[in-house]
């Protein structure tokens, strides 16, 4: 869904894309010797083995943007293929069996290893540090590192190694993911302005139960829905956020560098109850707690009559038709954060960046198979590089813009324009799509071609980018970098069964509360205690000693 978003738009960094060619020609340094005064031959080609994934409309073995590195690195790619759904256990049967390949390249979305992974199999030796390989053969990918320091933070581990690469993608739609999109036509035919505070949000859900805004006569409407997924589409967030910080992760607050938990203070009670008084009121569907992303879709798309009211997401894909011929995509238009008593916040995160690693190579690799596996990587810091990896090839999938095309980012020169695909056409098989996504910061993402007109699918991502500007700067000044602060390997095990622990704990009481099986006002006490028999402090000490050590303070 996530993905649904972006489009062809992950990809690559901003600057031009005559730079690609300083990544190198890769594969073996060293050239064939003169062969009887006919001039140098190339070597024969490096074979590199890639553990990746099958991705739907990819064939990587016969892809054209693989036959293109592999011509311009000289090497060969044996791809150890897995289905998207099998990945996670394959990788981990390989590592444990011994028999592994050179490297894994994985989409962060599909499994790639988290940090605990990391830090296991390069203290293991499994892993090896890439940080010589960059200095000496990753000229981009070293400019990265020196320009942003959270991307710095992403990668490099507490022993000062960099045992593999994030995907990083600055993708600011996704930097604000907890969104709420309002039936702004049900708006106007009632005669209502856009809420602003919680108040005006409730009093704008009263009308859309009881004012019959569909004109069908039934009380049929869904005044607010969502599902439970990660991207954006829970609830809670976006209204707990007039109370207090609501993070929508591990619950965590940053207060004059103090690591504390939002779920024990009294405005997540104040909040609770709040959104437990919509909820008695019939305001949010009771599925939204306990449905996925297909069944709050066909809440969006119902077959006879347009029953939702607003829905909870990162993107209005989720819960409606955006494609040629959408019946409902341009009514639903996004609330800014709500004023409430004590807070006017909106979650806040890395953009989608997920900690970890998605590119490691393995001692299994030669040197000449490190060296052009780094630069195979290096390339995709490259305009040119990511662009063709993860959109597709030149003259494929994107072409050089003309005089008359604009820009996703204000002020920014276009530099890629998606060219789209025709109906009933076969894919392109011309890049790697997700495995290929490696650096891409918010200036690079800006620079591609979008219409300005919003409501069509290919203006789709100027939508999120403007709708996201309701949102920026609203996050606390404060935020717990949860995503790329490293926690101390030999504590690694115990926050992560803390963390889970705690997690599930905040969000099933929080549930129970909201819907009336426990009382806010009685089972209070109990609940708090409850958290602290799950020993919230020894996990908020474990995460103050990590954030303190980190180079993100």
């Amino acid at each position: 869904m996530i993905l649904a978003a972006c489009g062809s738009h992950n990809g690559g960094n901003s600057n031009t894309a005559d730079n690609a060619a300083n990544a190198g020609n890769g594969g073996n340094a060293a050239q064939a010797a003169d062969n009887g005064g006919s001039g140098e031959t190339k070597a024969d080609p490096v074979p590199v083995k890639i553990f990746s994934i099958q991705e739907t409309g990819i064939d990587l073995p016969t892809n054209k943007f693989t036959a293109f590195v592999e011509d311009k690195f000289n090497m060969k790619i044996n791809w150890e293929l897995n289905p998207s759904d099998g990945a996670k256990e394959k990788r981990q049967i390989s590592l444990a069996s011994g028999d592994y390949p050179d490297a894994y390249m994985l989409p962060a979305y599909i499994d790639q290893f988290s940090q605990a992974d990391v830090l296991k199999y390069g203290k293991q030796g499994v892993l090896l540090p890439l940080n010589d390989l960059i200095d000496q053969y990753a000229p981009n990918i070293k400019a990265a590192l020196e320009k942003d320091p959270e991307m710095k933070a992403f990668n490099t581990a507490p022993d000062g190694n960099i045992y593999g690469l994030v995907a990083y993608a600055q993708c600011f739609h996704c930097s604000y993911p907890n969104k709420m999109w309002l039936n702004t036509t049900w708006l106007d035919k009632l005669g209502l302005q856009m809420p602003k505070t919680t108040d005006d949000f409730k009093k704008v859900l009263e009308a859309f139960k009881t004012k019959d805004p569909n004109g069908n006569g039934k009380a049929d409407e869904v005044p607010l829905s969502g599902s439970t997924e990660d991207f954006g589409v829970r609830v809670v967030p976006f209204l707990m956020n007039g109370f207090v910080y609501d993070d929508d992760r591990n619950y965590l607050n940053l207060t004059g560098g103090k690591v504390e938990s939002a779920a024990v203070k009294p405005e997540w009670k104040e909040g609770l109850k709040y959104i437990k008084s919509l909820y008695d009121e019939k305001l949010i569907d009771p599925g939204a707690f306990t449905q996925n992303a297909e069944a709050f879709k066909k809440i969006g798309e119902n077959a006879d009559a347009q029953i939702l009211g607003a829905g909870a997401g990162m993107h209005p894909a989720i819960f409606v038709n955006i494609d040629k011929g959408n019946k409902y995509s341009k009514d639903y238009n996004p609330v800014p954060p709500l004023q409430g008593p004590h807070a006017q916040y909106a979650t806040h995160d890395a953009g989608g960046v997920a900690p970890g690693a998605k590119f490691v190579i393995t001692n299994k690799a030669s040197k000449d198979a490190q060296i052009a596996l780094i630069k195979l990587v290096d390339y995709m810091f490259t305009p040119e590089g990511q662009t063709n990896g993860a959109s597709g090839m030149e003259g494929i999938d994107w072409e050089k813009p003309g005089p008359d095309d604009v820009a996703l980012g204000e002020g920014v020169k276009a530099q890629f324009k998606p060219i789209p695909g025709k109906e009933g056409e076969a894919p392109h098989n011309a890049g790697w799509s997700g495995v290929a996504h490696f650096y891409m910061p918010k200036e690079y993402r800006d620079s591609f071609v979008q219409s300005t007109d919003i409501y069509d699918s290919t203006g789709y991502e100027r939508r999120l980018y403007n709708a996201t500007l309701l949102y920026q700067g609203k996050e606390p000044q404060e935020l717990f970098p949860a995503w790329s602060v490293w926690i101390d390997p030999s504590e690694m095990d115990e926050a992560s069964m803390l963390q889970t622990n705690i997690k599930n704990y905040i969000e099933q009481n929080e549930l129970q509360f909201i819907t009336g099986n426990k009382d806010l006002d009685k089972d209070w006490d109990a609940y708090v205690k409850g958290l602290k028999d799950l020993k919230l402090d020894r996990y908020l000490e474990i995460l103050q000693k990590a954030y303190d050590s980190s180079n993100q303070k």
